[in-house]
């Protein structure tokens, strides 16, 4: 038998969230903790389109990300993995007609999508995130997972120890209150103020202060180190466990966050699916790290192109 036929199946993870539908065939790396990856998709599907606007899917909306899941299933059945894991995050959560969605994925995929609960997300985007990270400091790592509904905030060392999921993401915050393009002054200072009552919130159950590393993950924080690194198009072999200064990721975020949308559309490292929220979504990051700078005297963060995707994907591996 070849190399190949003595590994296990391979398993596949599927993470749905408010803006994109991702998903991960993998298997288990056999040098270490980590995976060896077969498939790596993103698509954006924007499911949470008007969820919180409305409390309801738009089954326009539900009927590209269904689009989506039959493309990925295709991918699923050729690589014959044989466990399979789906989550649906914060648009899930909060959509009173979830199930028109839910019985769709059941009978496309033959799963039943799990709607985890934010403290949930927040572990698995833990594990995800510093499995691959090599040279983090000792003591506690906060690991932060901005989505389109919600933001993740974790903290741990050996494992996590302190969660908190809040409704704010980048969809979420530009339907709330970003509204015109480029953005008032005043729409940015009511979004910060939004952003730092919820940090403020978090505070309260996360201590912040004792964090060593700063850890982002997710499309926002990954298009915001391509951009800094000055990558035109998106490489997640540059942007993995890059070092970013605090100071210039903030100066960063304003710009973009000013910018009109047409001068975003010209940077090419901007997923075209993103171009009308990464301003919100650098919002909640810049307030995040200058957060972090005063608590915890940070001043730097670290990039993962790993977070709550490959932390589903080793959930599915033999322990």
């Amino acid at each position: 038998m070849s190399a190949r036929e003595h590994q296990d199946p391979p398993v596949a993870a599927i993470d749905c969230g408010t803006n994109s539908i991702r998903l991960l065939i993998a298997r288990a790396d056999p040098s270490g903790p980590g995976l060896v990856d077969l498939e790596r998709h993103m698509e954006i599907v924007r499911l949470g389109q008007g969820v919180d606007r409305t409390g309801r899917f738009d089954p326009a909306a539900v009927e590209r990300t269904l689009d989506a899941a039959r493309r990925y299933g295709r991918l699923i059945e050729h690589h014959g993995a044989h466990r399979l894991r789906f989550t649906a995050t914060s648009a899930t959560r909060d959509a009173s007609n979830r199930d028109l969605f839910i019985s769709g994925i059941r009978e496309i995929l033959g799963v039943e999508p799990e709607v985890i609960s934010g403290e949930e997300e927040a572990e698995l985007s833990y594990r995800g995130a510093v499995t691959t990270l090599e040279d983090l400091p000792e003591g506690p790592r906060l690991v932060v997972d901005i989505g389109g509904g919600s933001t993740e905030l974790v903290l741990g060392t050996d494992a996590p120890s302190h969660r908190v999921s809040l409704d704010m993401g980048s969809v979420r915050m530009t339907e709330r209150h970003l509204a015109s393009d480029p953005p008032t002054a005043a729409e940015i200072a009511a979004a910060a103020a939004d952003v730092d009552s919820l940090l403020d919130r978090a505070a309260q159950q996360v201590p912040l202060e004792s964090t060593s590393v700063l850890v982002g993950v997710a499309g926002t924080v990954t298009t915001l180190t391509a951009l800094a690194m000055g990558v035109t198009e998106y490489r997640p072999d540059v942007t993995h466990g890059a070092r970013l200064d605090i100071d210039e990721t903030v100066e960063l975020c304003e710009r973009l966050l000013a910018m009109p949308r047409a001068e975003r559309a010209e940077l090419s490292a901007i997923h075209p699916g993103r171009i009308d929220v990464i301003g919100a979504g650098a919002l909640i990051w810049s307030r995040v790290a200058r957060r972090l700078q005063s608590t915890a005297d940070l001043q730097v963060s670290r990039t993962s192109e790993h977070d709550i995707l490959d932390g589903i994907a080793l959930s599915l591996l033999p322990v």
